[in-house]
């Protein structure tokens, strides 16, 4: 497995020519990095300008390894070929790095970059990022793994430290300024003067850590080879795309290494896959944190989460949904200030709740939605928060008075209400629950606590404080966690409460179990997207009618599973009404409304209806938005159509695993999840699904056509 290493953005307020005179102090050794013993130059060149300087460096590290391990393979060093290119005209440092010996075994290779601030030029940015790859080494692999990650990760701060220390030393000096290049005219005499010395003798080493003068702002990730982006990608993205370090800390908290790179690495996967939908910083550090930092378990639950929120509108709940007014009078539950960490604080009166008649007067869909709804409010609260105390606050306290809880609070159907949004709390808002302090616990709560806690993940249960009786109001109750003045007077404090007291539902607001289920089927199939199937030999269309020309045609859609390809056709004359049986060849039924043909078969194309846009291949888990001008009025067919694997090239026999695949009907299924929308050219910008900065190749045919005015169209793949 490899491992891979991204930084954030470190940030010198110092001049770039300031930080360089700073950094070439760490040469040809540095007392500050005692692992470091010793470099020699290899090879040096300068232009004839002075404006390009390439180094190239041999670096000897005396790496912090078992003494067992150095005996075995036979070394006492580790060394390294380093190679810097500073262009003085463009104000970078480039530094590039790899292990010297043993490299059919251990593979490392670095690349750092130092660079002007985008936005202030007299500051300086450095960049890192590394990959580790063992191969194999004499069966000690994960041995020397853990020893370069904690190498690695023991001098990132170190890095920054000591560039800042040589700053201090040169301000000590009285060298606060340093002239930038400026061209001067060439000399008659002057040339490009290779220095070359000869390299010394090579021994035998192992590849553990990296050189000096790439051990700084190092992270960690450990991830499969699936992982997207390779080590060149690190350094080219845009400066918006990247975080900074002070960023991080300011907003995110004190991360480790590992932790910042695996948010890095994260949120790039996520710009490149979904563009125009990326949660907030952070969301993802939470979703991280319910896996313990593991890039692939995260990414799955954080893209089923995704998928979750679109298609429910989640994101718009705040500002769409509107409490029934019985959860108003007999919802025990609001939110009260904030503990002494600064988190919100959510207070939840169970004991005085009627769970049954809430159940019973609005559904357990409806309740779960009100859930959400406080979470969502939970997550502003948090950035308000943030924002208030200049720290950061990922997460709230929930306060919970059992007082009054018995046994009507075993109702069947109420618990069952309560596993439900459990279930769907800890998936969708991991790691938001800070501190839950359970006061007032009577002999009744460990029934309900055997049957909620299998539900509730052990990093939640383990943030769970439990009270029976008074004891909340003694030593290590709740003065610990919250500010005696805003202690609820329904507690023994002084401060005024709003939360309702609650009380019995009346029964004249019970609904009947038909009207209940109306309602929630409702609430949950209120929503823009559609879902269709897509099969082997039965594509998915969509019929859009087009009156007026140069209307727009709009589209968003997942591929939830499988591969697609996505064709946008145009026809005179309106089609048949829609099959619905387009899988008699496998013998099956698609589920009704999910699965269209509209294109007959007799039909020509070029001649019976024409394509409008090149085929677009979509993979399994990209998001696709785009848009298309149309030029002529009538028909367009939208076709989701199944991506077949294209066949062996070196034979006309069909392989083995073709033969097993045609067996299964499940290998030939795809499935999207889609929305569109029609709008007047005049009303195209600004709609919620214009993309028209966003431009990929999809639009080759459109871009060709564009120029004799007959189509338009933009489009983007999020890869």
């Amino acid at each position: 497995m490899v491992q891979k290493y991204q930084s954030p953005v470190r940030v010198y307020k110092h001049p770039f020519e300031l930080v360089m005179a700073a950094y070439e102090r760490r040469f040809p050794t540095c007392h500050l990095i005692p692992m470091f013993v010793d470099s020699d130059v290899i090879s040096e060149e300068t232009s004839e300008d002075q404006s390009f300087h390439k180094i190239e460096r041999r670096c000897k590290l005396d790496v912090d390894a078992p003494r067992l391990l150095k005996r075995i393979a036979g070394v006492d060093y580790v060394y390294f070929i380093q190679k810097n290119s500073l262009n003085h005209r463009e104000r970078t440092l480039h530094i590039e790095s790899h292990n010297e010996t043993f490299s059919n075994r251990v593979i490392i290779h670095e690349i750092c970059c130092y660079s002007v601030h985008p936005e202030n030029e007299e500051w300086t940015c450095f960049e890192q990022s590394a990959s580790l790859d063992i191969k194999s080494f004499f069966g000690f692999e994960s041995t020397v793994e853990k020893i370069a990650m904690k190498q690695y990760a023991s001098s990132i701060k170190k890095g920054k430290e000591i560039i800042e220390y040589y700053l201090r030393e040169l301000e000590e000096e009285g060298i606060t300024y340093l002239p930038r290049w400026s061209p001067c005219p060439p000399s008659p005499t002057k040339a490009v003067v290779p220095v070359v010395i000869p390299a010394l003798p090579i021994t035998p080493t192992i590849s553990i850590e990296a050189p000096p003068e790439c051990l700084n702002e190092i992270q960690v990730c450990k991830e499969g080879s699936s992982s997207p982006g390779s080590l060149n990608d690190a350094l080219v993205a845009s400066p918006d795309d990247k975080l900074d370090a002070d960023y991080i800390k300011r907003y995110l908290g004190d991360l480790t290494p590992l932790q910042e790179s695996c948010l890095i690495r994260l949120r790039r996967w996520l710009q490149e896959t979904h563009k125009g939908k990326i949660p907030k910083d952070e969301h993802i550090l939470r979703f991280l944190r319910a896996r313990d930092f593991n890039i692939d378990k995260a990414r799955e639950i954080l893209c089923q989460s995704l998928t979750w929120r679109k298609q429910h509108q989640v994101d718009y709940l705040l500002d769409t949904w509107s409490s029934p007014q019985v959860l108003h009078d007999y919802y025990t539950g609001g939110w009260h200030h904030h503990d002494k960490d600064g988190r919100p604080l959510y207070i939840l009166r169970l004991g005085h709740m009627d769970t049954k008649g809430l159940v019973r007067a609005l559904g357990e869909e409806s309740l779960l939605r009100h859930v959400l709804s406080i979470n969502e409010e939970g997550l502003r609260r948090c950035e308000e928060n943030t924002k208030v105390f200049g720290r950061p606050i990922s997460c709230w306290t929930c306060l919970v008075d059992l007082e009054g809880l018995n046994m009507r609070h075993l109702w069947r159907p109420g618990v069952k209400a309560l596993l439900r949004i459990i279930e769907v709390v800890e998936a969708n808002y991991p790691e938001t629950l800070g501190r839950l302090l359970i006061l007032r616990a009577p002999r009744v709560f460990p029934v309900l606590w055997t049957l909620v806690s299998p539900f509730i993940d052990e990093n939640t249960r383990k943030k769970f404080l439990i009270y029976a009786g008074n004891d909340y109001q003694g030593p290590g109750g709740l003065v610990d966690y919250i500010d005696k003045e805003i202690i609820p007077d329904f507690l023994g404090g002084e401060c005024m409460c709003e939360v309702p007291e609650g009380g019995l539902v009346p029964k004249s607001l019970y609904r009947t179990a038909e009207e209940l289920e109306n309602d929630e089927i409702r609430l949950w199939t209120e929503t823009i997207y559609q879902s269709a199937s897509i099969f082997k030999g039965a594509p998915h269309e969509l019929l859009i009618e087009i009156i007026d020309a140069s209307s727009v045609i709009t589209w968003d859609f997942d591929v939830c599973k499988g591969d697609v390809i996505f064709n946008i056709y145009h026809s005179k004359r309106a089609p048949q009404p829609p099959r619905k049986d387009p899988l008699a060849t496998h013998g099956i039924t698609s589920p009704a409304g999910n699965n269209v043909q509209l294109i007959d078969k007799s039909w020509l194309l070029g001649q019976d209806y024409s394509m409008v846009e090149s085929p677009l291949t979509c993979k399994e888990g990209e998001s696709v938005q785009g848009s298309h001008v149309t030029r002529w009025p009538g028909f367009y067919i939208l076709q989701w159509k199944f991506h077949s694997m294209p066949a062996c090239a070196t034979t006309n026999l069909p392989r083995v695993d073709d033969v097993l695949a045609t067996l299964q009907v499940s290998s030939h299924k795809c499935k999207v999840m889609y929305y569109t929308e029609v709008l007047g050219s005049e009303d195209f910008r600004g709609s919620m699904t214009s993309l028209e900065s966003s431009h990929s190749g999809f639009s080759q045919l459109s871009a060709a056509t564009t120029s004799s005015s007959q189509s338009q169209s933009s489009s983007m793949i999020s890869r």
